[in-house]
C-alpha cells in the first residue's frame, strides 16, 4: 500500500510504503448504481440524510446558481442545493432515469451502510480497496499501469480541460459515466480510478498504523470516514487523488455529486 512515487499529498499519509496482507474477499464489479439503490428504497422505504436535511452539495456547473437558495460555502464550485437527493441529484427538476446504469450519487456513509446492511453486503477497508484497485499490479500509479492515458486512451473518468472552468470531455463525460465505461482492471473491477470517490468502513488517519500487517482497519474513532478513487472532478492541476494510493476522507453526514460507494462480502 501507498505511493512509490511521492506525488501523494503529505497530509493524506500515503506514505512510507507498505507491505500488508489481505484475508480473501469478493468485491462487486461496480459501484452501486441508481438501479441498485432504487431496489433498496422500494424494498425497505429509506429515506437518505440529504432528503432528511434538505439539500445536498452539487458542482456549480451543474445547477443555475441564481436559483440557489442556500449560503454558499467558501469553496466556490461546490453549491448547497435545496431538494438535491439522490434520485433527483441536482434538485428539482433533476432525475436518474437516464442514468440508472451510472453510480448512485448525494450518498452519505451512513446510507451506504445502510444498503450494505440490506444486500448483506459491507463497505471494503482502505487496504481491500487498494488491493482490489491495483488488479494484480504492483507499485503501478493506476489500475492498469504508469500512463494515465496509453496510447492516448483515456482509461477513466476524470476532469480533461483547466478545473474548474472548461472541461473539454475527451473523456466522453462532464459528469458520472456509466459503471461499466472503460476497461476493466486486472481483477475485472470497472471505475476504480476516477468516475465517482467511493466510501470505505475506516475513520480516516493520516497515519497508518505500521504495526498491523495482516487486514489493518483505521482507528477506532475519528471524525471522518475514508474514501478512495478519485472523481470525475479530479484534475493534476489540484487533486490528482485518483492514483490507487490516494485517499481522502469526509464527515460520514456528508454528500455530493461525485460520491457513491462500492460493496464487498467476506468469503464464507
Amino acid at each position: 500500500m501507498g505511493d512509490s512515487f511521492n506525488e501523494g499529498f503529505p497530509q493524506d499519509g500515503e506514505t512510507p510504503v507498505k507491505e500488508v496482507e489481505v484475508s480473501p474477499f469478493h468485491m462487486d464489479t461496480f459501484a452501486v448504481t441508481n438501479k441498485d439503490f432504487s431496489a433498496f428504497v422500494k424494498d425497505t422505504g429509506y429515506i437518505t440524510e440529504s432528503e432528511k436535511y434538505g439539500w445536498s452539495f452539487v458542482f456549480y456547473q451543474f445547477v443555475d446558481r441564481d436559483k440557489v437558495e442556500l449560503a454558499e460555502p467558501s469553496n466556490h464550485w461546490w453549491l448547497p442545493v435545496k431538494d438535491a437527493y439522490w434520485s433527483q441529484p441536482e434538485g428539482k427538476g433533476s432525475s436518474i432515469e437516464e442514468r440508472m446504469n451510472h453510480p448512485v450519487v448525494q450518498v452519505t456513509w451512513n446510507d451506504a451502510m445502510a444498503y450494505c446492511d440490506w444486500a448483506g453486503k459491507r463497505l471494503p477497508t482502505e487496504a481491500e480497496w487498494e488491493f482490489a484497485a491495483r488488479g494484480g499490479l504492483v507499485k503501478k500509479r493506476y489500475p492498469w499501469g504508469n500512463e494515465l492515458t496509453p496510447d492516448g486512451e483515456h482509461r477513466c473518468n476524470i476532469w480533461q480541460g483547466t478545473f474548474p472552468t472548461y472541461n473539454d470531455m475527451s473523456d466522453g463525460y462532464i459528469g458520472t459515466a456509466p459503471v461499466d465505461t472503460f476497461k476493466p482492471n486486472g481483477y475485472g473491477l470497472y471505475n476504480m480510478s476516477g468516475n465517482v470517490w467511493e466510501w470505505c468502513s475506516d475513520y480516516f488517519d493520516p497515519r497508518y498504523d505500521h504495526s498491523k500487517i495482516k487486514d489493518p482497519k483505521g482507528p477506532d474513532r475519528g471524525r471522518g470516514r475514508s474514501m478512495r478513487g478519485g472523481s470525475f472532478l479530479c484534475h493534476d492541476s489540484y487533486c490528482n487523488r485518483y492514483r490507487v494510493a490516494a485517499r481522502n476522507s469526509n464527515p460520514p453526514d456528508t454528500s455530493s455529486s461525485n460520491l457513491g460507494f462500492r460493496c464487498v462480502s467476506d468469503i464464507r
